[in-house]
């Protein structure tokens, strides 16, 4: 069973200021449940049987725990480890004295393998990428749909239950939050389970694009069909852009039948039930970057970075191996700074920091390759005895990225698609150099960032080569106001806003 939430007055007052400000009989009148794929901790257990656990670093732990601080949340997830499945539930202590009640599920190999990396991974990954080779991609087939009925539709139903069981249990409403596209279908059953009166209030954030409606065309009308229902068993959709939010409105219209669609009141009526469609782009922790920016860790990378770069000029990008990042586009601009602008040669420094992902997905393992060719090719044109021009970093080391982003002078990222694209805040955050944003104009920070850097189109290698110039003469006091801008945004709308915006929400609309 999961744990009730006490919030009383002194609780609130010791939280963030955006958490102070909501209404106090909202929050304290209300039982709290989150489910993700993922828990705030995992679990490892010792040769003695003793349980130790790590905690996760995740954006919406960092809000949860800012909200809650001295008091207890519920957190549903899918079990990681074998000490995972074997945890009961419990309180896990998190940092000062913040304690999360952990609930695990335990589906399957079988489960768990159709839900995650057949359904959600690749496939509406992709889809919600718009990073389908179409001609050829996606096959479906019987396979596809026994990951369809088997993981996908079979672990949301498992999330569902948990969810069921811990409202009937709750004396008191209860706020569920659901994350993500792994449980889209997680909220129509729950919502068939239970009477309106016993209903939680549900939300739902979708952190990756919502594509327009022609491309979730690509998929099969049924699972389609699935998906639009479950979303609109949610009283809040929160997306992360505008265009994501009205991209949703126009996919219930074009596809679900007898679904109305208001863009003026943003929601959609379906079933005699209106869901409310916002967003609420995310951002990072500030105080806790600004503090790992500063820790000996961090410290001990900026002595090599220094020593690597040296007189020169820093280009950087800092991502995840995933094709959506364009990556190769950037180095191919790169390659074009360098034909085009010959004085840059000997004196720019590009360090590409890449972090595996999904190395089990064959479109991952060939980007790979397709990149170290990539980058071999510029470097042996270009490159002398004295000067690498491009520096390939491969591999998950956190306070190296956050080393390498204190001391850009420009920063790339020029993704085909992303929800919203977190290091274009946290390099902007943390520099020291009044570095330039270069940024995509289809990632979600584009919304927020755009007026403080350079916005180009992914697929226009020569406009990102001109951008890549123009970034390195730029005049220092225009660097700095566009530096300022960002930083000053960015500390503005940070993490615990992001949460606190749609608690707000939900609060004023009396779901």
């Amino acid at each position: 069973m999961g744990t009730e939430i006490m919030i009383t007055k002194s609780a609130i007052s010791k939280t963030p200021d955006c958490y102070s400000n909501l209404n106090y009989d909202f929050l304290a009148n209300h039982r709290l449940i989150i489910a993700s794929n993922r828990a705030p901790v995992t679990f490892e257990k010792d040769e003695n049987g003793q349980f130790s656990y790590n905690r996760g670093s995740g954006g919406l732990i960092t809000a949860l725990t800012g909200l809650l601080q001295n008091v207890d949340s519920n957190w549903i997830a899918c079990a990681m480890t074998e000490a995972d499945a074997e945890w009961r539930d419990g309180k896990v202590s998190m940092d000062e004295g913040r304690d999360i009640n952990v609930s695990f599920l335990t589906p399957t190999d079988e489960e768990y393998e159709g839900y995650y990396n057949q359904i959600a991974n690749p496939l509406l990954w992709f889809l919600q990428h718009s990073m389908w080779d179409v001609p050829r991609s996606p096959v479906i087939t019987r396979k596809t749909w026994d990951a369809w009925e088997h993981g996908y539709v079979a672990v949301n139903r498992l999330f569902a239950n948990r969810i069921i069981e811990q409202t009937k249990q709750s004396k008191r409403p209860v706020l569920l939050f659901l994350q993500d596209y792994h449980l889209y279908l997680t909220a129509r059953t729950i919502y068939k389970s239970l009477r309106p009166k016993k209903r939680p209030t549900m939300s739902l954030f979708v952190h990756i694009p919502w594509p327009g409606p022609e491309y979730w065309g690509i998929i099969p009308q049924k699972m389609r069909h699935a998906i639009l229902d479950g979303l609109c068993a949610i009283d809040m959709l929160g997306f992360q852009t505008k265009e994501d939010e009205l991209n949703f409105i126009r996919t219930c219209q074009a596809y679900l039948p007898r679904a109305y669609g208001n863009f003026r009141r943003r929601m959609v009526w379906y079933r005699n039930h209106a869901t409310h469609v916002r967003n609420f782009p995310i951002s990072i922790d500030v105080d806790s970057l600004k503090s790992r920016a500063e820790s000996t860790a961090v410290k001990e990378y900026d002595v090599m970075f220094k020593e690597m770069i040296g007189n020169n000029k820093m280009i950087l990008r800092v991502d995840r191996l995933e094709p959506s990042k364009n990556i190769i586009r950037g180095f191919q601009a790169f390659d074009e700074l360098l034909e085009y602008h010959p004085e840059h040669i000997g004196k720019v420094q590009f360090l590409a920091i890449i972090a595996p992902s999904r190395m089990d997905v064959i479109e991952y393992k060939t980007y790979l390759d397709d990149i170290m060719a990539v980058v071999g090719q510029i470097n042996a044109n270009y490159g002398t005895g004295a000067w690498e021009p491009i520096r390939l970093l491969v591999g998950e080391d956190y306070n190296r990225a956050v080393s390498a982003l204190k001391h850009y002078d420009v920063l790339l990222v020029n993704s085909i698609a992303d929800g919203m694209n977190l290091v274009a805040k946290e390099g902007s955050l943390v520099n020291e150099k009044n570095g330039v944003l270069i940024l995509s104009d289809r990632t979600g920070a584009s919304q927020q960032l755009r007026d403080g850097a350079k916005i180009i189109s992914p697929c226009d290698v020569y406009e990102t080569a001109e951008a890549l110039h123009q970034a390195l003469t730029m005049p220092e006091d225009e660097k700095k106001e566009h530096a300022t801008f960002l930083s000053d945004s960015i500390h503005k709308e940070d993490i615990h806003q992001w949460f606190c915006d749609q608690l707000q929400t939900i609060a004023n609309l009396d779901i």
